[in-house]
């Protein structure tokens, strides 16, 4: 068998990539308009610093309310005796300035940092669990929630198994992070992904050929969190380890 050249490797890994986003029965070529975009976000925790950048990007552009976020950062600390300790102070909104030992009794022989939001489930199960439909897929592809309809309830915000949503105290509905949703429909990128010092955060579509999500996407080894709920996150990470939840 002849070898195969690097474009054909390139090919085949970013089909199988596709294939995790066009709905069961059909191919790429028979569904280019199901969704306007597969619009895909990735995080590369090599690369993550946790200085908060991010977050506080998120909060200014939002106008999240205090104490609530959309995207927060995550500090892991696995010990020698594989003891896993997660802090996230604010947020991570201020950086981490403590490296403590969490453990007295044990050294940490491991640390990193995990930037954390609503994930865009194609199989989402806050949309599921909705008695009024304020939560959604748009024709975008991106999970939205409807204000005008939301009524409060909370069974999203206990439904999400990634934590991302919660009841904003000032309206009294549903939110969470929309990928800066009236930034991304105008061709920009969102707010948190602008302001990363290391490029840790990563946002494209997956539908745009040539993009660079589709080039790392078909590149390097990605993961998302909780696979084992078969909810399709468009969130992916790169380098995630084992220890995080």
């Amino acid at each position: 068998m002849a070898d195969k050249t690097r474009r054909d490797i390139i090919k085949a890994g970013l089909g199988g990539m596709l294939a995790v986003f066009i709905p069961k029965g059909l191919t790429a070529e028979e569904s280019p308009d199901w969704f306007e975009h597969y619009w895909v976000y990735i995080i590369d925790i090599n690369a993550c610093i946790g200085c908060g950048a991010c977050v506080r990007a998120d909060k200014r552009e939002n106008d999240v309310p205090p104490a609530f976020f959309r995207t927060w950062v995550e500090r892991y600390q696995v010990t020698e005796d594989d003891h896993v300790y997660v802090d996230s102070p604010n947020g991570g909104k201020n950086g981490f300035v403590s490296v403590d030992n969490p453990a007295k009794d044990a050294k940490p022989t491991k640390g990193f940092f995990v930037p954390k939001l609503c994930n865009h489930c194609r199989h989402t199960p806050c949309a599921q669990v909705c008695p009024v439909n304020a939560s959604y897929i748009s024709p975008q592809g991106v999970v939205l929630v409807d204000k005008q309809r939301c009524i409060g309830c909370g069974y999203c915000v206990q439904a999400c198994p990634y934590g991302s949503r919660y009841i904003d105290p000032r309206t009294h509905t549903a939110d969470k992070c929309t990928w800066c949703f009236h930034r991304i429909t105008k061709g920009l990128q969102p707010a948190c992904v602008t302001v990363c010092p290391t490029g840790a955060r990563k946002f494209g579509d997956l539908k745009e050929k040539g993009s660079e999500i589709r080039k790392i996407l078909s590149t390097a080894l990605t993961n998302v969190l909780k696979p084992e709920l078969n909810t399709e996150p468009f969130c992916f990470y790169i380098g995630i380890d084992k220890a995080v939840r």
